[in-house]
């Protein structure tokens, strides 16, 4: 029955003051639940190895090289850690849709689908860019001690870097694993509390940021090209579908099959929520340590650095202890987290190119060669270190090696994430192709690059 004009004037008090009991209901119920913090504690839960990917991209070589763009080149090329944020996001997000939708780690489905020749000479080269990569985290995590304390020695601690990282991998159960390396993701805040510790004229980064440019010179094209390359990266491709089967193996999802078939909407969406922010983080730190460099080191005409040691170094007469401390305890965490992702990425690689039994969930004698190639990468980098071979010609050996093989990999994927037959409904949509096809444009180009300047 209708009410009169009447009644409503007179019910109107009433009905105001029963919606105000239900909303003041509303907000005490809110504040039992403690809605935002359960907010913060679900978004902590999704994370995971799109965070720890992201993340070890930021290791001590990307330190070096963002540290380099920032001393040569000023605010110049800050605009790169924006540029490429999109690109990275895009591919990551491939890998992992296909780690989810085939059940299958990434060098699994290019040997199902395409030549195996290719395989093996991809897994290959990402064996020995890795090895170089790993050679050269080590003795920047070495150096980095060594600024703190001078009196430990070089190999002692190569050596001790390299036997913690071994047993993490291979006596740590993988749920545990997983929780150090997201937890260590965290140190990656120690480059973004040292850049608001300095004085930094964000007008200017701002405009360099608005108004991108650079020249077409040898210099500018070589910093260009590393950047790029250390920040899409082969080794974080192959690490980001298989992390995702793991994860998928840690819900008791335990064959291909079961994998498959039981990938929902909502692990793509959490798999979507976790990459873009591991990307976003990494991309964030990088427009840091860039910002932080270009404010010190470049306008105090420090313009040239050769290793993340020499960046921390450097950094300490003009932004004091705290950014040098900072930026020295980033080399150490960023060390533990990348070294271990490069050595079982390429161990993914190449044990799933030939059938073997793979995955960090398992015990050292499920899969013996599994963990024997990441015990032999570690070797290797420990071997480059002794020889003492320049930490620039590693990284140089690394970038080449990594410029051969990313233009075929990121190929493969695209396609890979592209086809029906293989991703069913979760296949690449137009946006997607669209910047998948053009990160591999830009990489194939860059690389050619890369490798003609490096080789000159």
């Amino acid at each position: 029955m209708r009410k009169s004009l009447l009644e409503k004037i007179f019910s109107a008090p009433s009905e105001i003051l029963e919606r105000g009991v239900e909303v003041g209901k509303d907000i005490e119920q809110d504040l039992k639940e403690e809605k935002p913090v359960k907010a913060v504690r679900e978004y902590w839960r999704i994370l995971g190895p799109g965070l720890t990917t992201g993340a070890a991209d930021d290791d001590p070589s990307g330190i070096a090289t963002y540290s380099q763009v920032g001393a040569s080149t000023g605010f110049g090329l800050i605009w790169l850690s924006i540029f490429s944020y999109p690109l990275m996001g895009a591919i990551q997000e491939m890998c992992a849709r296909i780690g989810l939708a085939t059940g299958s780690g990434l060098a699994a489905n290019i040997k199902k689908h395409y030549s195996k020749k290719v395989l093996y000479l991809c897994a290959l080269m990402l064996l020995l860019a890795n090895v170089f990569n790993i050679g050269a985290n080590l003795g920047a995590m070495a150096e980095g001690t060594r600024l703190i304390f001078p009196q430990i020695n070089f190999v002692f601690l190569v050596f001790a870097f390299a036997i913690l990282s071994l047993l993490f991998q291979i006596f740590a159960s993988y749920k545990n694993y997983s929780k150090y390396l997201k937890y260590l993701a965290l140190v990656l805040f120690a480059y973004i509390f040292s850049a608001l510790s300095v004085d930094i004229n964000w007008s200017d980064v701002l405009s360099a940021v608005l108004r991108p440019s650079f020249d077409f010179s040898k210099e500018q094209m070589i910093l260009i090209c590393a950047v790029m390359g250390t920040t899409i990266s082969p080794y974080l491709f192959f690490w980001q579908t298989s992390q995702e089967v793991e994860e998928q193996i840690l819900k008791g999802d335990k064959t291909e099959e079961d994998r498959r078939f039981k990938t929902t909407e909502l692990d793509i969406k959490n798999m979507r929520i976790d990459v873009w922010s591991g990307m976003f983080i990494s991309n964030l730190v990088m427009f840091f340590i860039i910002a932080v460099c270009a404010a010190t080191l470049y306008t105090n005409g420090i313009l040239n650095i050769n290793t993340s040691g020499d960046a921390a170094l450097a950094l300490k007469p003009f932004a004091g202890n705290f950014a040098y401390i900072l930026f020295t305890l980033g080399i150490l965490g960023t060390g533990f987290l990348s070294i271990p992702v490069l050595a079982a990425s390429a161990s993914y690689a190449i044990s799933e190119s030939f059938g073997w039994k793979t995955g960090l969930y398992r015990k050292l004698k499920q899969a013996s060669a599994f963990y024997g190639v990441i015990i032999l990468a570690m070797f290797l980098g420990i071997v480059l270190n002794l020889i003492g071979l320049n930490p620039i010609k590693t990284l140089i050996y690394s970038a080449v090696f990594n410029g051969l093989v990313s233009p075929i990999i990121l190929f493969l994927i695209v396609r890979i994430a592209s086809r029906e037959d293989v991703m069913g409904k979760y296949k690449n949509r137009t946006a997607s192709k669209f910047f998948g096809w053009f990160t591999v444009g830009v990489m194939t180009l860059l690389s050619a690059t890369a490798i003609i300047f490096l080789l000159l």
